[in-house]
């Protein structure tokens, strides 16, 4: 079996076993292809004949590229999986990924926007009149208000809206399905878009995307990155201005204001709680400033 056929049956077991979205594919795939051209240049082939000392070489080879730990890390993890599948196959008996450790990753606290500058964002903004500008502020409201991802946003279909039980249908990581409630606001804004785009375009049926730009056209990632990075430029001057910040800023939020821990792992659609318990990071340094700031003995020690 060559080496280009087990990646290939590899990259489709994420894709359509793993379910993995085709942003993973596509990063394992280049992670891969970049490591079977360093093995090129050691006289190694095909990938599957790399030995632990090959991969600690390419490890070194990397840092002295001062790539980052966190790209490292990446790439480590699509050869752990790469030789992980390769061995349940009977491809290879020894994981030569066994003894070798990916560098260690800062901690990272998630960036969020203020309550403050999410407040004037939809209290001050001025949008743009007409079907556009009421889109945008749908697209924020609903990052804002269920901290879906982009992906979730984009992939919402029409009959996924029920105004009557006022929730929506999402379909996350892994084809694993939740339902959000939507707050008033969110639903009040909803029915606008849903009566404007009526009129506009006529009836949807209930398989088209839910939001569509003014010739019923699907909305892109890229258009959602820079209508949001367009927005919260309007209200703050953080470097990060993306959807994934919106999902960060609603989490921290929800925390803030006393939301239960679980119930807010089921609103982002996380496998554990694990992931979701990053965001108590932001909120305990809250509470340290306020002690800080408001308790007698809170500063610092003359």
């Amino acid at each position: 079996m060559s080496s280009g056929t087990l990646l290939d049956r590899y990259l489709e077991h994420l894709a359509y076993e793993k379910r993995s979205s085709a942003h993973t594919v596509a990063a394992y795939r280049r992670d891969l292809l970049q490591f079977q051209s360093f093995l090129a240049g050691e006289g190694v082939e095909p990938l599957e004949k790399a030995d632990d000392q090959l991969v600690r070489a390419w490890l070194m080879h990397l840092i002295e590229q001062k790539e980052s730990p966190r790209t490292v890390s990446r790439r480590l993890s699509a050869l752990r999986g790469f030789f992980r599948f390769a061995n349940r196959t009977g491809t290879i008996h020894t994981d030569p990924m066994a003894l070798v450790e990916a560098p260690k990753l800062p901690k990272r606290l998630p960036e969020f926007v203020g309550a403050s500058n999410m407040k004037q964002l939809f209290e001050e903004v001025i949008w743009q009149p007409g079907y556009k500008g009421l889109l945008d502020r749908l697209v924020m409201e609903i990052l804002y208000g269920t901290g879906m991802r982009l992906a979730e946003l984009i992939g919402m279909r029409v009959s996924d809206l029920d105004t009557h039980t006022k929730t929506l249908r999402v379909l996350g990581k892994r084809n694993k399905e939740r339902i959000i409630p939507i707050p008033g606001p969110l639903l009040a804004t909803l029915k606008d878009y849903s009566t404007a785009r009526v009129a506009l375009l006529g009836e949807p049926k209930g398989d088209e995307p839910l939001l569509v730009g003014g010739k019923g056209e699907p909305l892109s990632r890229r258009g959602v990155q820079r209508l949001v990075a367009h927005y919260l430029g309007g209200v703050t001057s953080q470097r990060k201005r993306s959807p994934h910040v919106l999902r960060h800023t609603f989490a921290t939020h929800m925390l803030e204001n006393g939301a239960d821990l679980n119930a807010v792992k089921e609103l982002l659609g996380h496998a554990g709680l694990a992931a979701t318990q990053v965001y108590t990071h932001n909120t305990v340094e809250k509470l340290k400033r306020v002690h800080a700031q408001a308790h007698p003995r809170g500063g610092r020690r003359a």
